[in-house]
């Protein structure tokens, strides 16, 4: 049996929580305007300025196929790394540090539609916990084309 210990940040969207490996996470902030990317794939919902750094917004809801909702006073925005590239996820609201040891984490990767996104499920006493793998979230094409507004929009 797996002891290791696995640190994650969870945060609720749309009443469903998820959660990302703390090692990705690089800090949490207020959320703010959003300026939006006309040519954006529709996974990036816009960029904002994170101190001077122009960084990409994901939108989780988009992906998983949750209802729309327009920036509130009181998103959180959790700026985090995918692979190389900085990235922000907008969510309704953090909720929690947490500590699990990985035999905790069941992989479904294969047995559930969609779970390519998923890093594991977590059982929780009070319900699952869907553990995103931000390395996989863009899609290759996704990504590329990313680049290239990047390339286009900045100096």
């Amino acid at each position: 049996m797996d002891d290791t210990k696995i640190k994650l940040l969870t945060f609720e969207i749309w009443h469903e929580r998820f959660g990302i490996p703390l090692t990705d996470v690089r800090e949490i902030v207020r959320a703010v305007s959003i300026v939006r990317l006309p040519k954006a794939p529709p996974v990036v919902e816009g960029i904002i300025n994170v101190r001077g750094s122009v960084v990409p917004t994901l939108d989780i809801r988009a992906r998983f196929n949750l209802p729309p909702k327009a920036v509130e006073p009181s998103d959180h925005l959790v700026i985090a790394f995918a692979k190389l590239r900085l990235v922000a996820i907008r969510v309704d609201r953090v909720t929690d540090l947490m500590t699990l040891a990985k035999s905790d984490v069941e992989d479904v990767a294969g047995t559930v539609p969609g779970s390519d996104l998923i890093a594991g499920v977590a059982k929780l006493d009070d319900g699952l916990l869907l553990i995103h793998d931000l390395s996989t979230f863009l899609s290759a094409a996704e990504a590329e084309a990313l680049d290239r507004l990047e390339e286009q929009t900045l100096p």
